[in-house]
């Protein structure tokens, strides 16, 4: 399992700085602007990794549109659920596919919102066309779509990809969230998605402690991930991915984080 973190797309694709200066070889390239996705940005970016000896490990890809991380406004806001935003969001991510091809990066994520949990749900089967949808051109594309874990059940995201149905499908595991959203234990969930999970996100909480907003993030290891133990039940099932390192907070303290959390994941590694 190699260490990276997360990297956002700016400075026309001259991004990888961060990247190096946490001594790492392998990030996520993350944008909400699809606007970037483009063939001159994508060209930078390839020119700009290989300089920085940088490995895209995935795209993670952004949608245009509101989007509100709480439980009052995140279902009608978030990913692929939202009718209204629909249409428009399965364009962004087909054109976040071919540039994810252009970079050479083997797959797209993204969050595909609060798919309903109930499957009688009417609403439920277009939300699975239109992950189907963009499935199948990355597929075409010879690209994978990966869901990052959230707004869903570890359950209802195994239905999920089951009616889908493609052989493109995986998962970007954020411990994190299925706390932050009460979603689930994240060792337990395992057993449910862990032959789907291709990237893992180091990033750490705590539960919800009330209805409306979704629990708090904290550095890994500070929260209720248990990652020796995460760590331990990702060796056992033989996952070689990536471990990219997620903080929400910006500035020094970021940085700080970041750094702990690197000399921890060694450690966790080591046993």
């Amino acid at each position: 399992m190699e260490i990276g973190v997360i990297n956002s797309l700016t400075n026309g694709g001259d991004c990888f700085g961060l990247v190096a200066k946490f001594g790492l070889h392998v990030c996520q390239l993350v944008s909400w602007d699809p606007s970037l996705a483009v063939p001159e940005v994508a060209e930078r970016v390839v020119r700009e990794a290989h300089a920085a000896d940088v490995r895209v490990c995935a795209m993670w890809a952004g949608v245009p549109g509101p989007a509100k991380w709480n439980f009052t406004e995140g279902p009608v806001t978030l990913g692929l659920v939202p009718e209204a935003y629909r249409s428009e969001r399965i364009e962004a991510l087909k054109l976040w596919a071919d540039f994810a091809v252009r970079i050479g990066a083997p797959a797209i994520i993204t969050h595909c919102g609060f798919i309903p949990e109930n499957m009688t749900d009417p609403a439920y089967p277009a939300v699975v066309e239109a992950i189907r949808e963009v499935a199948e051109y990355c597929s075409r594309l010879g690209i994978g779509f990966w869901f990052e874990t959230g707004q869903e059940t570890p359950v209802v995201l195994l239905r999920t990809i089951e009616r889908v149905g493609t052989s493109n499908l995986g998962i970007n595991f954020d411990p994190a969230n299925l706390i932050l959203y009460g979603k689930g234990n994240p060792i337990d969930s395992l057993d449910v998605i862990g032959g789907y999970v291709r990237n893992i996100h180091v990033k750490d909480g705590l539960y919800p402690t009330n209805g409306n907003e979704l629990g708090r993030e904290v550095r890994a290891g500070l929260g209720k991930v248990n990652f020796p133990q995460f760590i331990r039940a990702l060796q056992e099932r033989g996952f070689n991915g990536e471990l990219i390192i997620e903080r929400e907070i910006h500035g020094d303290q970021q940085a700080r984080d970041i750094r702990q959390t690197v000399d921890d994941l060694k450690r966790w590694l080591a046993g």
